[in-house]
């Protein structure tokens, strides 16, 4: 007899018949232009096959493995029929497909797992496949604008996460317990996500022949590879000096985001700390990049559309970062096994001029187990204020003294806002644990 009561199936076969009308109602919309008759399947036809799915799961539950069969048996009757009227649709309109064949498979497969499976993974299923038809002309037009090198970036993400990480070992292997291979290269995937998911977000807004658009993207990749960018772009066209100054400002205000998303995902608790600063620079950041680019309106339009971001995803800069990341890793441990949080502030100042995200990673990782929330967030406070430093003599060298003068002011400024929201956070932090 059957395990389900009579109300627990009426429910079920009503979830059934939902999900193929859920799938039908994007089907029928998309071929609403077509005379009756001329569609091989529209609302009606995916909703009784939903139901149709359910009825066969309620008739072949009681019976184990024969009602698998059968089940089977009626999903190739169900397949073959519609396949035969798909197959007469594509003669008359000269049109090939087989997207509607496979929405009604699976609306009565669906159908059919609502009634003797999980209801939640059926629907969600459905859900899926709803929005997946419905997204064809977005979908289509990724597909056109994708490259091969992004693809094949995209494929390596896959690689990386989820067949090369699962088979590290998660334990130190070096003399000092500082590189931990699992961690080390769960890090380099999180980076890898982070600027690869910044670029595909370009790729599909556009530049809009934009600085902002372009520093912002930049700041996602790197701040300081957007940096250089946009100061050759001001020496190759001195008239855009505002415009490409506003660029590389907000890969500035972009990096403040970035590092407290790397930092959050390793240590929360450090990422509340390290807020108020780092927010601070971030806005004050955009606003200088606002102030200049509304000044840099009246110069001539399109020079400063050349800066393209580079694939972040490449296999050898995924794996140099790899390897920076392992030596701040040992230094990071050797210098605070010798010198404490001396020797993490003078590490930081140090790798803070090439690049801000081995240190943060790093000090996100110590700043849990070694060294303490306030040292790891010094330690990153300082990186940021040797890689803004650098950035500043990086654009006067490259852009020229106009350039850096333009950065060098929105750096003194957030770097004196950043101050500021640390003073009073630790004068807010200080009134909440002083006792009454």
């Amino acid at each position: 007899m059957y395990e389900l009561s009579a109300a627990e199936l009426i429910q079920r076969l009503s979830i059934a018949l939902a999900i193929g009308l859920l799938i039908g109602v994007e089907r029928g919309w998309a071929s609403r232009d077509e005379a009756e008759g001329e569609r091989a399947a529209g609302l009606r036809t995916h909703g009784l096959a939903g139901l149709l799915g359910g009825v066969w799961g309620a008739i072949v539950q009681p019976y184990g493995a024969i009602g698998v069969v059968a089940l089977a048996i009626a999903f190739v009757f169900v397949g073959a029929l519609i396949g035969a009227y798909r197959f007469r649709e594509t003669m008359h309109d000269k049109t090939y497909g087989a997207t509607t064949a496979v929405a009604v498979l699976l609306a009565f497969s669906l159908g059919a797992y609502a009634v003797v499976g999980d209801i939640q993974a059926a629907v969600a299923a459905a859900v899926a496949t709803t929005a997946i038809l419905a997204l064809k002309p977005f979908l289509h037009g990724f597909v056109e604008r994708i490259t091969w090198d992004e693809l094949r970036s995209g494929v390596a993400l896959l690689v990386m996460s989820f067949i090369l990480l699962p088979v590290l070992p998660n334990r130190a292997i070096d003399p000092w317990d500082a590189v931990n291979p699992f961690e080390l290269w769960l890090m380099t995937v999180l980076i890898g996500v982070i600027s690869f998911a910044g670029y595909v977000a370009v790729k599909l807004v556009g530049y809009r022949r934009g600085v902002a658009v372009a520093g912002m993207a930049g700041g996602l990749a790197s701040s300081t590879a957007a940096t250089a960018a946009m100061s050759r772009l001001a020496r190759e066209h001195p008239s855009q000096m505002g415009a490409c100054a506003a660029g590389a400002i907000f890969a500035n205000a972009i990096m403040a985001p970035r590092v407290l998303a790397i930092v959050a995902v390793i240590n929360p608790p450090l990422a509340w700390r390290l807020a108020p600063p780092v927010i601070a620079a971030g806005v004050l950041f955009a606003l200088a990049g606002v102030f200049l680019l509304r000044r840099s309106a009246s110069e001539r339009p399109g020079e400063s559309s050349s800066l393209a971001v580079a694939n972040p995803l490449d296999l050898v800069a995924v794996l140099k970062f790899g390897a920076l990341l392992a030596t701040v890793m040992v230094l990071s441990r050797l210098a605070t096994h010798f010198a404490g949080s001396v020797g993490a502030y003078a590490l930081a100042l140090i790798s803070g001029i090439v690049d801000v995200d081995a240190i943060t990673l790093t000090m996100a990782r110590l700043g849990a187990t070694e060294i303490g929330a306030r040292a790891a967030a010094g330690s990153v406070l300082l990186a940021l204020l040797s890689n803004t430093t650098s950035k500043m003599v990086m654009g006067t060298a490259i852009g020229g003294a106009g350039m850096g003068r333009r950065l060098a002011a929105a750096s003194i400024l957030a770097l004196v806002g950043a101050l500021a929201a640390l003073w009073l956070s630790s004068l807010a932090a200080d009134s909440l644990t002083r006792p009454q």
